[in-house]
């Protein structure tokens, strides 16, 4: 699960979803959401929307992709804000246990069961309850999930009072369940009457080199370090690459590298990459947003560069002569490792 970050003024909270609330334990969950790509912003407009609800809520989303920071943005972006986040790891549960640990148990229930014990649906009690890994759980766990689905009523194991709980439920999965051999279709329809898909940070155009900042300024706090950024080799390589472990991946890969410069400037390039070179009549194209985010990218970083050699390092000047606000433009210059005490006169 994508680690959780705190507010970094770069990057404001997640557009359209209130953090006025949060807890003291989800403070982090601020400054996590960090991207501008077309696909990001528009899992971003489709979270809003689910948060708003109290559905049950199904997210889809390859590993390292956040799905839990997902999850919780819904959970304190939503009603139940003041309520328990109980996140449940379906995967860790042995099947003997789930029921016990979900529904929990009265003294005696079984051999180890020496006091009765409060089940993880009783302590989500309004709030919300989320399955991560859902397509893990066995045919008789879904049978129990399922009949707890249809009115939130159940029976603690070894009990004989039937008891009601007041629940939102979150589940994950990093398959679709339709393609899961063994998960059941009625579960399937119960979990998925809202549903967030994530998109792979390689269908994100340029928001690998917006991350990866991020986490730069992320670790350099964390330990006391001076500001550094990336080299435009480097950041050039972070849009090529496909990131198989999405932004978990991502950010890992920043820590170690971070760590392991003594400079300011951190370059990583592999030794087997090959950037694409341009050519007169020949140029080497990745897929169309690929090369558009990398236009993009070039043009900001060309022109910002220009108009501060021209203002000789004035900032407020140079945002003038762009039509932008001088915070804005600031953004620009930290997006893209620019110093502009190097260029001042």
């Amino acid at each position: 699960m994508l680690p959780l970050y705190p507010l970094t003024p770069a990057h404001p909270p997640m557009a359209g979803v209130s953090f006025s609330s949060i807890p003291p334990q989800a403070d982090a969950l601020q400054g996590a959401f960090v991207g501008s790509s077309l696909a990001f912003r528009a899992m971003l407009a489709n979270l809003k929307r689910v948060a708003a609800s109290e559905a049950p809520v199904l997210i889809e989303g390859q590993t390292g992709s956040g799905k839990e920071l997902a999850a919780r943005a819904i959970h304190y972006g939503g009603t139940r804000r003041e309520g328990p986040f109980v996140p449940v790891n379906c995967g860790a549960l042995p099947d003997h246990l789930l029921e016990a640990e979900l529904f929990g148990h009265e003294r005696g229930a079984f051999t180890d069961a020496k006091t009765a014990r409060r089940g993880l649906v009783a302590e989500a009690n309004g709030g919300t309850l989320f399955l991560d890994e859902v397509d893990s759980l066995s045919p008789k766990a879904q049978v129990a999930l399922l009949r707890f689905l249809q009115d939130q009523h159940y029976r603690p194991v070894g009990g004989s009072r039937e008891l009601h709980t007041n629940v939102r439920m979150i589940a994950a999965t990093n398959q679709p369940l339709q393609d899961a051999a063994r998960f059941r279709a009625d579960l399937l329809y119960r979990l998925k009457i809202l549903h967030l898909a994530l998109p792979p940070l390689s269908e994100r155009p340029g928001d690998a080199q917006e991350l990866a900042q991020h986490f730069v300024g992320v670790f350099c706090a964390k330990y006391h370090l001076p500001p550094k950024r990336f080299d435009e080799a480097t950041l050039g390589w972070l849009a090529q690459h496909d990131w198989p472990g999405n932004v978990r991946e991502l950010e890992n890969w920043v820590h170690r590298e971070l760590l392991m410069t003594e400079g300011s400037v951190i370059s990583a390039v592999p030794a087997d990459f090959d950037a694409p070179r341009r050519t007169a009549g020949q140029e080497q194209l990745a897929c169309f947003h690929q090369a558009k985010a990398e236009a993009v990218r070039l043009f900001e970083h060309d022109y910002v560069l220009t108009l501060l050699r021209q203002t000789g390092g004035n900032v407020t000047r140079a945002a003038q002569i762009a039509g932008k606000e001088r915070r804005a433009f600031g953004k620009l210059l930290k997006k893209h490792g620019i110093d502009r005490q190097l260029l001042a006169d």
